[in-house]
């Protein structure tokens, strides 16, 4: 089953293909994306990325949380519901 996560901390050039390719490495990847402002269509810095199954989803925790992507550190956590 799919496992959605948070990632944050996202240099703001980041695309949801780079995002994509670099989650790639800890599983099959099923959507990225990165969350943009509505009125200027930038980066907002954070994005999701839903992970095929759990184990895909804990290797990329484990991979990515705290760690260094492209200059800036990554924090990667399961999502919760919105609210």
């Amino acid at each position: 089953m799919a496992q959605k996560l948070f990632v944050g901390g996202l240099p703001y050039r980041t695309t949801g293909d780079e995002l994509r390719d670099a989650f790639a490495q800890a599983g099959e990847v099923a959507t990225a994306s990165i969350v943009t402002d509505r009125e200027t269509g930038r980066s907002r810095g954070f994005g999701f990325v839903e992970m095929a199954d759990a184990s895909g989803a804990q290797n990329a925790i484990s991979m990515w949380n705290g760690k260094e992507f492209n200059g800036r550190m990554l924090t990667v956590s399961e999502a919760r519901p919105k609210a």
